[in-house]
């Protein structure tokens, strides 16, 4: 921290600490800086550090400490109005309006005092000669607090109507309010069409589009709008984040996480934030967060979560119910005292309002990840067969819907038959229907159902139907082989095998259940294959192939007439064609593979089972994928999740999700894809897989928003994504392309110290790997990001780094652009021209070496010249601002002579590429025109000139660059004119 001696070092001072962050630490400091300026006893010094004070204070959460410095202020400006230079008369006016919205915000402050300030202001504009606009803006927000509706909207008309001069509002904080007010009316739409020019960037200042971000947020979740508002809010809260004075505008983040079905985001940013729930130094905003917590909490009551542990203010643990009712208690606290100073309850009513505002939108995936996330929405249970109200439905009654249900493969069966069971625990039930129940609860256990399978199989032989009997006994025998034991489920299928097929012969049984046991028996033999791929060296053994084929067809040639409307035959036909691309595929027959596993697919969507055909289509998907037939993978993936719909698992729609991002992110379909990725993030987080695959599917979401432009977006999903990518789940190449996206993104984004850490960071990982080119290509980035950093010393490091693994590589031109970038740093040093010079220098004898080597080809070689003749155009621009302005004429003649030298070199090579380097040779010609000028050559900065707008003779109008460079030829011609009749 510099010692202030003088008024200079005063307000370097100032300067520095109003580019600290926002909050105590920096007001602490403007605190010390009024002190010293008191001692330097020049009383602008005091004034302006009063001014600054004044600053750090309204953007911080201790706004209510504004007054004090402000009316010293004041005393100081009406005792002796001639210290005020006319920036601080300007600065004086201006904050007047800062101070009629705090008194506004703070309870404390009468309602006469506020109208009485109101007047004051008004006068003093007048006197000023201001117009009344900032005024009527003023009067409109009184109206709109208190809500007097009629007041406001002719304050509003009058706030529109009125000039803008130099007291208006940034066009952006206007829109903010204006727009504010529509949606308070009713009037969302209008409310967005005035915010437009703001959310584009059209209007911007140190606090927008940040608080028109969050405050659009609820509007577009009421026009339904969702896309736009999860845009809005990942760009808008890494907007406001860290600064401390917005916490109204975090409100509406949090408010919009409750509203959207994100209620572990809410948790999450409220963890962000502890002292928001206890920072009083603007109650207004204090009002507004402590409203939206009660809302979120509310939230998480209604979802059952109400004991759950949820952050607040420190000191104690909360529960989501404790702190919902502690913050509504304080909330409607505050809300009174307002209204107790206004006279009215509109505060109050409002207040109200927003902590029982319904749920606008059930689900509203953000892509980003959450480090708690809220337990899942239990799945809606099976419909129970209709029955009066107040009355269980009887045995009968489940029974039946439990065989309709599995009768025709209905997904939710296995619960139908739970319930069954449950209802039959003391009931006295006949064999048969005992026998179904436990076949089908030795279904729901899976590989360790096999003893329970034997004892349906004794039931049915009990009841007399001998073909069900031997389908539970294969059954029994399949989880067997599921367990490891196939040589023993295979001797257990074998007497069932036998069996049945006698039984068929002698019309004993039914296709039903003879297809059952031949399904049985094929499944049984598929899995020894399965079995056998898994310990094979090589190809599998054929006689297992050739064995598991013969059962298929075998089940085939049964089931083939038969399907008609017996789901449950045709399903065993569309199972068998899946069997049978299986083995294609074993075989290494994919072409045929595909074939089967589409008629798998189309078998089970045509007998109304297109739940069944996901995993096919799955399937179907990689396999043509894998063969370069993507409009075929994309097809196979768009059916997968149409059939299984409702029916999918979390896990399953997130993979499914995921594949269709990656094939349409593959054809240049980015928003598309990120639609796609977005969904898989979500499933893998309600799968429990948001550490795994939910991180591989926040990489490419990040990577496809990259690419739309979308860079706080992405930078919000990519920073989510990198806690959970490592090196041994994900690979190391995930986590150095997240981390390089991520650096592109701050640095589109302007935040260029943290772009040069992820990309350094990245650069370390790919320091290890073979092949260097990642490597050097991150260095050379990190060094940029260092330079736009300020980070002069840094960045040349980096540079010089890179350009050694650009040597390393043979690649001559990321050598030759490092030594650029390394002479215009020198440059900016003290005393750097000289080192300047020679990196230049160097960069041009790298550039002509290569040039002059063998083995390019002719395109390599125009490369190199380009290279060669854009090196030669720099070297000229750094010699001629080199010139400094305090050097003798000489020098700095000696220094424009040398830039024109090396801006001829470049005209030369630029005219051997002929027309593909036209733009650049005319470039190069109108900066050596401009040379010339400087020089004392009108003659030749004519003739070049002229040669310009001769190249460009007859260019389509179209063409920026050809009409630009004339527009410039023009003007050097004019240029000389002058100065030849000056």
């Amino acid at each position: 921290m510099s010692s202030i001696t003088d008024f200079d070092s005063l307000r370097r001072a100032m300067a520095e600490n109003g580019e600290q962050p926002e909050g105590p630490a920096r007001n602490a400091r403007a605190e010390q800086l009024l002190a010293e300026a008191e001692k330097l006893g020049i009383p602008l010094a005091v004034i302006e550090a009063l001014g600054h004070q004044l600053k750090v204070y309204n953007y911080s959460s201790e706004k209510d400490k504004m007054f004090v410095p402000f009316a010293r202020l004041l005393r100081m400006w009406e005792e002796r109005p001639e210290d005020f230079d006319e920036y601080e008369v300007h600065s004086l006016h201006w904050v007047f309006k800062w101070m009629s919205s705090g008194m506004l915000d703070q309870p404390h402050i009468p309602l006469a005092s506020i109208e009485k300030w109101l007047g004051e202001m008004e006068h003093r504009y007048r006197l000023a000669g201001h117009s009344e606009r900032a005024v009527r803006s003023a009067e409109f927000s009184v109206a709109a607090h208190l809500g007097d509706v009629p007041r406001a909207e002719r304050a509003y008309a009058a706030w529109l109507a009125a000039d803008r001069d130099s007291m208006a509002d940034c066009h952006a904080c206007e829109l903010h309010e204006q727009g504010w007010w529509q949606a308070e009316q009713g009037h969302d739409a209008k409310a967005l069409a005035l915010w437009a020019p703001v959310l584009g960037g059209e209007f911007t200042c140190a606090h927008e589009p940040h608080a028109v971000l969050a405050s659009s947020l609820a509007p577009l979740l009421r026009l339904g709008r969702t896309d736009e508002a999860r845009a809005h809010h990942l760009r808008g809260f890494r907007l406001v984040r860290g600064m401390e004075s917005m916490r109204g505008a975090y409100a509406d983040h949090v408010e919009f996480c409750a509203l959207s079905g994100n209620e572990a985001r809410g948790l999450e940013l409220l963890a962000e934030r502890p002292t928001y729930f206890t920072d009083t130094g603007h109650p207004r905003s204090r009002l507004d967060f402590l409203s939206v917590v009660a809302l979120l909490m509310r939230r998480l009551e209604e979802t059952g979560l109400g004991d759950r542990q949820v952050p607040g203010p420190v000191g104690r643990t909360w529960t989501a119910r404790e702190l919902g009712a502690h913050a509504r208690v304080e909330a409607l606290a505050l809300a009174g005292r307002f209204d107790e100073r206004n006279g009215t309850s509109h505060v109050s009513e409002r207040a109200r309002a927003r902590m029982a505002q319904p749920q606008l939108v059930e689900r509203l995936p953000l892509g980003v990840r959450t480090a708690h996330p809220v337990a899942a929405r239990p799945a809606p249970a099976p419909a129970a067969p209709a029955v009066a109200p107040g009355q269980e439905p009887d045995l009968a009654a489940l029974l039946a819907e439990a065989r309709r249900m599995s009768d025709t493969l209905q997904p939710n069966a296995m619960e139908a038959w739970a319930a069954v069971s449950r209802a039959a625990a003391d009931a006295e039930l006949d064999v048969r229907d005992r026998a179904e129940i436990a076949d089908h609860e030795a279904m729901s256990r899976g590989p360790e159902g096999a003893e329970l399978f034997e004892r349906a199989a004794d039931l049915y032989e009990e009841a007399g139907d001998l073909g069900e009997a031997l389908a539970a006994r294969t059954r029994a025998a399949y989880v067997r082989a599921l367990t490891g034991r196939v040589d023993e489920a295979l001797a257990a299928v074998a007497g069932p095998y036998d069996h049945v097929l006698a039984l068929y012969a002698e019309d004993a049984t039914g296709v039903r259940q003879t297809a059952s046991v031949l399904m049985g028996r094929a499944r049984v033999l598929m899995r020894r294959v399965l079995d056998a791929d898994e310990t094979a060296d090589g190809a599998p053994d054929e006689t297992v192939l050739a064995a598991a084929e013969s059962a298929v067809r075998e089940l085939l040639a049964l089931v083939g007439g038969h399907a008609g409307d017996d789901v449950r035959i045709a399903s065993r036909y569309a199972e068998g064609q899946a069997m049978l691309a299986e083995l294609a595929v074993r075989r290494g027959d994919l072409e045929k593979a595909v074939e089967l596993f589409g008629r798998a697919s189309a078998a089970f969507v045509e007998a109304g089972l297109p739940w069944f055909a996901v995993e096919y289509e799955a399937r179907l998907a990689g396999l043509s994928h894998h063969l370069g037939d993507i409009s075929g993978a994309e097809r196979a993936l768009r059916a997968a999740l149409e059939h299984g719909g409702a029916h999918l698992e979390a896990a399953g729609r997130a993979q499914l999700h995921l594949q269709l991002a990656e094939v349409l992110g593959g054809r240049g379909l980015s928003v598309e894809a990120a639609e796609h990725a977005l969904e898989s993030a979500h499933w893998a987080d309600e799968a429990g897989e948001g550490p795994t695959f939910g991180a591989w599917a926040r990489h490419q979401l990040g990577g496809f928003l990259l690419r739309q432009g979308r860079f706080a977006e992405a930078a919000e999903v990519l920073e989510s994504a990198l806690p959970d990518l490592s090196e041994e789940t994900h690979g190391d190449g995930v986590v150095v392309q997240t981390q390089w996206w991520l650096g592109d993104c701050l640095s589109e984004l302007g935040d260029h110290r943290a772009a040069a850490k992820r990309r350094l960071q990245a650069a370390e990982i790919a320091r290890h790997w073979p092949e260097q080119r990642d490597h050097a290509t991150l260095a050379h980035l990190a060094a940029e990001s260092l330079g736009a950093a300020g980070l002069s010393a840094d960045a040349d490091r980096a540079y010089a780094r890179a350009g050694e693994l650009w040597r390393s590589l043979g690649d001559v031109h990321g050598l030759v652009r490092s030594l650029r970038a390394r002479a215009w740093l020198a440059l900016r040093a003290q005393d750097g021209a000289g080192a300047a010079r020679e990196l230049m220098a160097q960069a041009v004898q790298e550039c002509a070496s290569a040039l002059d080597g063998d083995g390019h080809d002719e395109g390599a070689r125009e490369r190199l010249a380009a290279e060669l003749g854009h090196t030669h155009r720099q070297f000229g621009d750094l010699l001629a601002r080199s010139a400094s302005e305090d050097a003798d004429d000489d020098a700095i003649r000696t220094a424009l002579e040398d830039a024109l030298t090396q801006v001829t070199e470049a005209i030369t090579v630029f005219a051997s590429l002929g027309d593909a380097a036209l733009d650049s040779r005319t470039g190069a010609e109108l900066a050596a025109g401009w040379l010339e000028i400087d020089l004392g050559h009108p003659t030749r900065a004519t003739a070049r000139a002229r040669t310009v707008l001769a190249m460009y003779d007859g260019a389509p109008t179209d063409d920026e660059t050809a009409q630009s460079r004339r527009a410039e030829a023009e003007q050097m011609l004019q240029v000389v004119e002058e100065q030849g009749a000056g």
